[in-house]
């Protein structure tokens, strides 16, 4: 039986440093970038459209608390539904509807995406576990690999749905959009929408991660590529 000494240095071979399975994850999306902008890509358009709706609708928002009747009326025509008193507008069902199909159709892509990614690495995968890697090490390594991959996604998708949605009402409604634009609401919108493009990333890598975890180095070492 080994002793404790012993089990503290094995532990200390095998457990490599965060900042090692950082530039691990880094590597591995570089060498497999065109997959890597397919899986993005996916998510790039869902949190665009996301993005789009929450500022189309904090830009009416800003017109609508301007309390000019004409911003209003060029509202109604617009397509919103405002009531007299209403001081505010939210999505649409419909819009909703769409926005959780759109998530949902993404987070399948990257399912998909990342289990073709556990079979195209199977040797990978075993030589690690091979050479002392544990599970939770290529388990850190999938999340750390979608974490950023969700994060640059993310905060691209978000940031183009912020500029469609702003040309969107300033061709519209005019410079009066940017006069009352809510900033606030704006950044909120922003942030919201790269969360959940991140949780959605993380979301879908977590299974092909798990399988990768759980994989044994002979089975993986015996796959032919």
């Amino acid at each position: 039986m080994p002793t404790e000494k012993e089990r503290d240095s094995v532990d200390r071979l095998v457990v490599l440093p965060f900042k090692k399975s950082v530039d691990i994850a880094l590597k591995s999306i570089r060498v497999r970038l065109f997959r890597s902008l397919i899986t993005t890509l996916s998510l790039v358009l869902a949190v665009s459209f996301l993005s789009f709706v929450n500022v189309s609708t904090d830009t009416a928002n800003g017109l609508i608390s301007a309390g000019d009747p004409e911003l209003r009326q060029a509202l109604i025509r617009a397509g919103y539904d405002i009531g007299p008193q209403d001081r505010g507008i939210e999505s649409s069902a419909k819009q909703r509807w769409i926005i959780i199909l759109s998530l949902l159709v993404c987070v399948v892509g990257i399912v998909n995406s990342q289990l073709m990614a556990v079979t195209e690495r199977f040797r990978e995968i075993g030589t690690m576990k091979c050479l002392g890697a544990l599970d939770r090490f290529i388990l850190r390594l999938f999340l750390l690999e979608a974490g950023m991959q969700g994060l640059a996604g993310s905060a691209a998708g978000a940031l183009a749905g912020a500029i469609f949605a702003l040309l969107n009402s300033l061709i519209g409604f005019g410079t009066e959009v940017l006069r009352y634009l809510p900033w606030g609401a704006l950044c909120q919108s922003l942030g919201i929408a790269v969360l959940v493009g991140v949780f959605l990333s993380l979301l879908g890598v977590i299974y092909p991660a798990i399988l990768a975890a759980r994989m044994q180095p002979v089975e993986a070492m015996r796959v032919e590529q």
